[in-house]
C-alpha cells in the first residue's frame, strides 16, 4: 500500500520490492533479522506506526540496503 492509498501515512515501505530483488521470503528475513513474521508483515503492509532503529539497522544489514531504499517520504497534499 502506498502513502497515497493510506492517507494516515506519508511514509512508504518498499520491503516487497527489496525481498523480490533479493529472492528472499518474509519468513527468511524475519529469521535473519530476529523479529516475528507478524511484526515484519505489519511493516511490509505499511501498517506500522514506528520502527526501532535497531530493527531498521538489522533489516538494512540483511538486505544490503540503505534506509532510503526501504522507506520513502511522500508529502501529503
Amino acid at each position: 500500500m502506498s502513502p497515497v492509498e493510506n492517507p494516515e501515512h506519508a511514509i512508504g515501505v518498499h520491503l516487497v520490492r527489496l525481498l523480490e530483488e533479493r529472492g528472499m521470503t518474509l519468513v527468511e528475513l524475519a529469521d535473519k533479522v530476529g523479529i516475528t513474521t507478524v511484526n515484519l508483515s505489519i511493516l511490509k503492509n505499511n501498517r506500522a506506526r514506528a520502527i526501532r532503529f535497531s530493527t531498521l539497522i538489522r533489516i538494512c544489514e540483511v538486505l544490503g540496503c540503505q534506509p532510503g531504499d526501504l522507506l520513502s517520504f511522500a508529502p501529503r497534499s
